[in-house]
């Protein structure tokens, strides 16, 4: 899951404003964006609509929410793909998409356990394309009441899960005994790992910041970022999913237009660009560990899985007081990226016939601000 919350974007004509003393007493944050983390209920009482109000919360690339529900009789729905939330220049095969998708079958799985009811996933019903996703169906969830079914305690912890895109506390190492808590991520489909010694970690350090350095000066996928900023409180809450940047700065840049600053950060050269390449060095140098994911394969049906797990991992992670970030630059399957891809695989000790599906930061950080959603009414087809 690719993340890029805190650009550093020089705009001189704002940074001099607030130079000369203006009265920049900027304290807004996004209020609708984040609403939907309070899980209020909704007026109707479909079990379902509770369910997904719990997994539009998952994790996904970019922030894009390419789900689109429909649901079906009594007790079913359908899920498809947004297609123009796709991102055809880092992950040209919705690998990186479908994962996303994953996880919100998984986080709609963990809620329904809450009201009773079993979710059987019914995957690409309907086929998929061989290299992109089209209008047919992701999956068909079928909700099964079941007396006695214990809640998955993993439900309580949705709204508290995060992606913890800050430095992590290199005086506090991930206990061993975290790690094999963390291992209960893993499924059938998906081989949880971890770094087991300093020279894989001082390379997977490396590893993210060349990456990361790569996207930027990619101008094709450093423009997919750019496209996807969205700056200061009343853009994030008019748009909330992409990037958002917050805080007193982008507050006050955004009165001069946000796309004065996107066309600022654009120009992979520039040096805010190099701002955010170097402050993105200095957050993969502030990590004690790393964690991934490998699917024993890479079809469609091990990229959802990979999903599964990596949300449960997140959970796990914040049931255990640590923050997990994604780091997937490396994983990205466009050309600029292959070598990177090969040194994940070998660093990752990934053998042939399985992919690296996700690999993340994990440490203790602090509390964090949840990422803007889109309310589930917006993500709902009722025709």
């Amino acid at each position: 899951m690719v993340s890029r919350r805190t650009f550093i974007v020089g705009v001189g004509g704002a940074l001099a404003l607030i130079g000369a003393g203006a009265t920049w007493r900027v304290m807004n944050t996004p209020q609708t964006a984040r609403a939907p983390w309070q899980l209020t209920p909704g007026t109707d009482f479909d079990p379902r609509l509770d369910v997904f109000r719990h997994a539009i919360l998952a994790p996904n690339p970019h922030n894009m929410q390419p789900w689109l529900i429909r649901l079906v009789g009594t007790n079913q729905a359908e899920l498809t793909c947004d297609l123009a939330r796709r991102l055809p220049q880092t992950d040209p095969f919705d690998r990186q998409i479908v994962i996303g998708f994953g996880c919100f079958i998984e986080v709609a799985a963990i809620a329904a356990s809450r009201r009773g009811m079993r979710m059987e996933v019914e995957a690409f019903p309907e086929g998929t394309g061989e290299h992109r996703l089209d209008a047919r169906p992701v999956a068909r969830l079928h909700f099964v009441a079941q007396p006695g079914l214990v809640a998955d305690p993993l439900a309580e912890l949705i709204r508290y899960r995060r992606s913890a895109k800050v430095p992590f506390d290199l005086a506090r190492p991930v206990p061993a005994n975290s790690l094999v808590t963390l291992a209960g991520a893993a499924s059938d489909l998906i081989r949880f790992d971890h770094t087991r010694n300093e020279a894989d970690l001082q390379a997977l350090r490396a590893l993210a910041t060349v990456a990361f350095e790569r996207e930027a000066r990619t101008q094709r996928t450093w423009d997919e970022s750019i496209d996807v900023l969205r700056i200061g409180s009343r853009e994030i809450d008019a748009n909330p999913d992409g990037i958002p940047l917050t805080g007193s700065l982008f507050e006050a840049l955004s009165l001069l237009g946000a796309d004065r600053v996107r066309e600022e950060a654009r120009n992979p050269q520039s040096s805010s660009t190099k701002n955010q390449i170097e402050k993105y060095r200095q957050l993969f140098e502030a990590t004690p560990g790393f964690v991934w994911l490998t699917g024993l394969g890479n079809s469609r049906s091990h990229q959802l899985a990979a999903g599964r797990s990596y949300v449960r991992l997140n959970l796990l992670a914040t049931q255990l007081g640590l923050g997990l970030h994604p780091v997937s630059q490396a994983l990205q399957e466009y050309p600029e990226m292959a070598s990177s891809f090969a040194e994940a695989r070998r660093i990752c000790r990934v053998e042939t016939g399985e992919t690296l599906q996700m690999l993340a930061r994990i440490g203790y950080a602090s509390s964090l601000a949840p990422a803007p959603r889109w309310p589930l009414e917006a993500k709902l087809i009722r025709a």
